[in-house]
């Protein structure tokens, strides 16, 4: 690890950027947006850290600003956001961009080697992030932290007690694949970050790899520059910005557009229209209570809208109850919901006119993980009633700075509302007591220093397990410094002559430096690693078997996943296994032969036989590939899947052009692959099938076999 550290942060789903934020846009745009901007941010100012990167999904798209299609967006002059494309360039939830992450993790690594610099720290907020990150710290080896914000579990279980469907909470949120992607984060993150020790008990604690990760609770930070004291706007020596001037009274219009006296206390609510907010039930308290009517206004900011019938089912329902409940208890000219709010200027406004106009700021969720806004209300010096679970519970412990109430208690609520904004000394208390523990509890520099301090720990100790026993460079860091790399198959081209593949061997390991060795192969993973190990074969970088089905690095170090979805694409095996049971003159060939992306038999080569394959599948519209070799193996693969696009794909994904590849077979199964613009070598021992590539550019016949032809190939192009 450099003596000044470089980190990744990861939150894929696209509507982040550093000012403006679209706060409760949607489900999408909560304080996660704000806590990940305001964390690089404060990350980057910390002496021990030299870049920040946060990683974020471009989207370019009408129906969204066009900041989010901007590659490099910068924060400060350490910190910056970097947007990956994949999966189109439209906007999408969360939800449906599980079958698009491999694409953003090889565009990642691409990006990666463009920098030319490796991270010493990656984190994931969100399961779509850490399921990127998990594959990452694969790849480069370098440590991996986890922030849930909210997991699938939990969310599963308070969806089916809502009374939605099984089958419906599946097919919206995917949420049976997110449980099992957070179980293999829980079970192979370095380290796991909570806003609270509730959400280890009650959340993480749901899940089956609990006890295996290390937790550490450190609470965000709020931006004290911009949540400052209502008293300070007060101060004749503070000179106010023109941007915060604009905000004030962009606020006071807008309120005074829905409330009769805006001048009597405030009650702010400040959320997403989602129903787990319960801004019902808010309302239900003040519209119950005639005497707090009197007493005081009710504002709700319930996220960001232009028209309700444009917006997802949960917002639409959200907002058209509020309205029907302000209808139902005659609160016109009580309450304000109004339609925006800028988060940069006005959000840090509005809670400094609360305050000024002695109000409290109310969060009744029926859920909170940790609840952003009570720590930036409290600072502005706020009083809060807030529900009594998961974060509310440390921040009003902490700030002793309001009350706890049960979400359904209407009562309480508005009972400890009038008793707030009717005492006031009982006020200054709170508002005192809120803004000198966010300072003590709640600041950046809080955070960030105990965030260091751990990852510093963490490193440490993984430094100390490297050392124990001496460690390969990690898959990520040779691939992406590799300028040229040899592909080979294995039968009578690497195989053969012992004495040439000794020597060949040898050459490989002196030129280790810049020169990459990957094997492609008809044979299983097993087989080849079988074959490698029982001659003492130096580990190849790449393994590219069965057929061009699986990319492998390192044996079975781990699977290129982003090549399996790649392939995946329209891939029925299911029904193209059914399709061919009808031929009785294919034999299935046995378990070992076979893969999720390869159907493997054995068939004897008479006339016509391959041609009722093509028809049968071509008419019942099976996107497939069929790999013909030795007049008897016949393989079936999806469509994008065959040896020469598996290179093409390795080409692209570690930025190897295809002219510093070089691709050495025997067969006529590896014509494709020796086509192109790779540098092909044919051994001298090659079958007839490779004799009409003579003259190919390109394309070298050896006059040596096996191990020595390649030897010879590698001289010829100057690859050594």
């Amino acid at each position: 690890m450099a003596d000044k550290l470089y980190i990744q942060i990861f939150s894929v789903h696209g509507l982040v950027r550093h000012e403006n934020m679209e706060l409760g846009r949607d489900a999408d745009t909560g304080g996660q947006v704000k806590y990940v901007v305001e964390l690089a941010e404060a990350l980057g100012r910390h002496e021990s850290v030299r870049r920040v990167d946060l990683f974020t999904r471009l989207i370019s798209d009408k129906r969204v600003s066009e900041d989010y299609s901007q590659a490099i967006e910068p924060i400060s002059d350490a910190a910056r956001i970097v947007r990956i494309q994949c999966g189109g360039k439209q906007y999408m939830r969360k939800e449906l961009l599980w079958s698009h992450l491999d694409e953003f993790i090889d565009k990642t690594i691409r990006f990666i080697k463009k920098e030319g610099e490796q991270p010493d720290l990656i984190h994931g907020h969100y399961p779509d992030a850490g399921y990127i990150c998990l594959q990452l710290s694969d790849y480069f080896l370098t440590p991996f932290i986890f922030t849930g914000h909210s997991l699938g579990r939990p969310k599963k279980q308070k969806l089916l007690k809502d009374g939605m469907k099984e089958k419906e909470v599946e097919r919206y949120y995917k949420i049976d694949h997110r449980i099992h992607i957070e179980e293999e984060i829980i079970r192979n993150a370095d380290l796991i970050v909570t806003s609270t020790r509730q959400e280890i008990e009650k959340q993480y604690g749901m899940y089956d790899n609990k006890n295996l990760p290390t937790y550490s609770v450190i609470p965000p930070g709020v931006n004290l520059d911009k949540f400052y004291p209502f008293y300070h706007d007060m101060m004749p020596e503070k000179p106010k910005e023109e941007e915060i001037l604009q905000a004030r009274a962009s606020i006071m219009e807008e309120l005074s557009r829905f409330l009769l006296n805006p001048d009597k206390p405030l009650i702010l609510a400040l959320c997403r229209a989602d129903k787990r907010k319960n801004i019902s039930g808010l309302i239900d308290a003040f519209g119950k209570d005639k005497e707090l009517q009197a007493m005081a206004n009710l504002a709700i900011f319930a996220g960001i809208r232009k028209d309700i019938t444009d917006m997802g089912n949960n917002e639409k329902d959200v907002l058209t109850e509020m309205l029907l409940l302000m209808d139902k208890y005659d609160l016109y000219g009580k309450m304000a919901i109004p339609k925006k709010h800028d988060f940069t200027y006005e959000v840090p406004e509005l809670y400094r006119l609360a305050a000024e106009k002695k109000g409290v700021f109310v969060n009744i969720a029926f859920t909170e993980p940790f609840g952003l806004t009570l720590i930036e209300a409290s600072a502005c010096g706020l009083p809060l009633v807030s529900t009594d679970d998961g974060g509310p519970r440390d921040i009003i412990a902490n700030c002793e700075n309001g009350y706890l109430v049960d979400p359904n208690d209407h009562e309480t609520i508005s009972s400890h509302i009038k008793e707030t904004v009717s005492d006031g000394d009982k006020w200054k208390g709170f508002s005192a007591s809120g803004i000198k523990g966010v300072n003590d509890h709640y600041s950046w520099e809080a955070h960030v220093g105990k965030y260091i301090d751990k990852v510093l720990a963490l490193a440490a100790r993984k430094s100390a397990a490297v050392s124990e026993e001496p460690a390969e460079t990690p898959v990520g860091s040779r691939l992406t410094v590799l300028k040229k790399l040899l592909m080979a198959d294995i039968d009578n081209t690497l195989t053969g002559d012992e004495d040439g593949l000794a020597e060949l061997m040898e050459i490989l390991r002196t030129h280790r430096e810049e020169l990459g060795f990957g094997v492609v192969t008809g044979r299983c993973i097993e087989e080849v690693i079988e074959i490698f190990e029982h001659r003492g074969l130096m580990t190849p970088d790449v393994v590219v078997p069965s057929v061009g089905s699986e990319i492998y690095y390192r044996f079975k170090s781990f699977p290129d996943r982003g090549w399996q979805s790649h392939i995946a694409k329209n891939w029925d095996r299911k029904k193209i296994k059914r399709l061919l049971d009808g031929f009785d003159f294919l034999t299935y060939r046995e378990e070992a032969a076979q893969n999720e992306f390869k159907l493997a038999y054995t068939m004897e080569n008479k006339k016509d036989r391959l041609a009722r394959i093509h028809d049968l599948l071509t008419r019942k519209r099976c996107h497939y590939n069929i790999v013909f070799s030795h007049d008897k193996y016949l393989d079936v693969l999806p469509l994008r899947a065959s040896k020469a696009k598996a290179i093409r794909y390795l080409s692209y994904k570690w930025e190897i052009p295809m002219k510093n590849i070089m691709v050495c077979g025997d067969a006529g199964s590896d014509a494709e692959m020796l086509r192109g613009t790779v540098q092909g070598v044919v051994v001298a021992n090659h079958t007839k099938g490779l004799d009409n590539l003579k003259g190919k550019r390109k394309i070298f016949f050896a006059k040596d076999s096996n191990a020595r032809g390649v030897i010879e190939g590698l001289k010829k192009f100057k690859f050594i």
